[in-house]
């Protein structure tokens, strides 16, 4: 699979970021930017999401296989890989079963044990959007109000909807398969794999995602794993945090 991504900077070293379950390379293209001016940045869409490809399959294996390919394809030397949520764990999958083809990795407030799935309600309001009968996006937006009150989870939701010369609303998102394996997407590692390369674990000390009793699993998976907690962020810490995010990243990677 010859998955989308946006190339930024002409390092010597690169990097590659993955973004989170209903995301895209869009969400990172500041953050890109900033680190381009040190490193070679990759922003890849992963299958299913932005402009990639679509698949039936959608698991961690799949995603991880995805990235090496990737790494392949494009002759990088040893990357370092960053990836958030979602694509937290698929750096976390490649990096204990292709530990040859990286040399750092950060993990974004996800930790590498399972979770209950919790995106139910997002998913049936995207579900429940008549596309045939959206003429803009506010339409759309009215739409899925009545799942997801919150406006700046349904601007970054709607960031999926695209629009074609007829004007036709269609989802970039495989929302079908993603609705399909969302069991998948919340599953944790296993727990025979590990790495004792350089990882570290930046979290938002208001999000629920990395919890103190996650210390242990992350050092039984990354014995030599770093972990930071950002003061006043949620999930999106490079959205909400972005200079403190950006120093405790460059300080790690340097």
């Amino acid at each position: 699979m010859e998955l989308n991504y946006k190339e930024l900077g002409e390092g010597s070293k690169s990097l590659i970021i993955l973004h989170g379950l209903f995301g895209s390379s869009d969400n990172w293209l500041t953050i890109g930017r900033k680190l381009s001016e040190e490193y070679k940045v990759y922003i890849v869409d992963q299958r299913n999401h932005g402009d990639s490809p679509h698949s039936d399959e959608h698991s961690y294996k799949a995603m991880a296989q995805d990235l090496a390919d990737f790494i392949k394809q494009h002759k990088i030397e040893n990357p370092h890989i960053m990836g958030h949520s979602m694509g937290g764990k698929t750096a976390m999958y490649f990096a204990v079963t292709h530990p040859d083809l990286f040399d750092k990795l950060i993990v974004v407030d996800i930790a590498p044990k399972a979770y209950p799935v919790h995106h139910d309600q997002i998913l049936e309001g995207l579900k429940s959007i008549d596309l045939d009968a959206v003429k803009t996006r506010s339409d759309a937006d009215k739409q899925l109000s009545e799942y997801v009150p919150e406006l700046g989870v349904r601007q970054f939701l709607l960031k999926n909807l695209n629009r074609d010369a007829k004007k036709q609303y269609s989802w970039k998102i495989n929302l079908d398969v993603l609705d399909k394996n969302i069991e998948q997407i919340s599953e944790g590692l296993e727990k025979r794999l590990a790495t004792e390369k350089p990882v570290l674990f930046v979290g938002g000390k208001n999000s629920y995602y990395i919890k103190e009793e996650d210390y242990i699993t992350i050092n039984n998976f990354f014995p030599n794993a770093k972990i930071e907690m950002v003061e006043g962020a949620g999930h999106w810490i490079h959205a909400e945090k972005p200079e403190e995010f950006l120093s405790i990243i460059e300080d790690f990677l340097r």
